[in-house]
């Protein structure tokens, strides 16, 4: 009985599962290869670098003074820094009600890092701490949630073994 129940209730998830699959084609060419770079749009922009290169350690590959925005890199991720053209008309970003970036999500190579990341961040003052370091649903995955100072969200997450 218990197990006629839960097929029961599995069959529609198995029925999508499978009709997902049969409307996959064959053959379909992977164009993407992984993201270049991001381009957040800030509105402080020397606070919002000083945060990418003085707390997270990038490097300044270059500036666009004209336009203005500054290109900073970690040798894994380049992220491009564009300050908002009309400071007085800019929109917050709300992620339950804006389309666009929910979040950058970059990756720390242990919790343990995760951790003394999250003491560094405390100390810092134009920053924001959603949460601190927690699992990520059961674990052993370990997630935390900033805003840097221009009200970006960044997740910093760490793979667990």
């Amino acid at each position: 009985m218990l197990k006629q129940k839960l097929l029961l209730s599995l069959s529609p998830l198995l029925l999508l599962s499978a009709s997902a699959i049969a409307d996959t084609p064959k053959k379909i060419k992977n164009w993407v290869g992984g993201v270049d770079h991001l381009g957040l749009t800030v509105s402080n922009l020397d606070a919002s670098k000083a945060f990418f290169t003085d707390v997270l350690g990038f490097k300044t590959l270059g500036n666009d003074p004209a336009y203005p925005a500054y290109f900073l890199s970690n040798n894994k991720i380049t992220i491009t820094l564009w300050r908002v053209k009309n400071d007085a008309k800019r929109v917050e970003f709300n992620r339950a009600e804006n389309v666009g970036l929910h979040h950058l999500a970059l990756s720390v190579e242990s919790i343990k890092n995760l951790s003394e990341l999250h003491e560094h961040l405390k100390m810092q003052n134009n920053i924001i701490i959603e949460f601190a370091p927690e699992n990520l649903g059961s674990g052993p995955t370990q997630h935390m949630m900033i805003r840097e100072p221009s009200g970006n969200r960044i997740e910093f997450i760490a793979r667990g073994n």
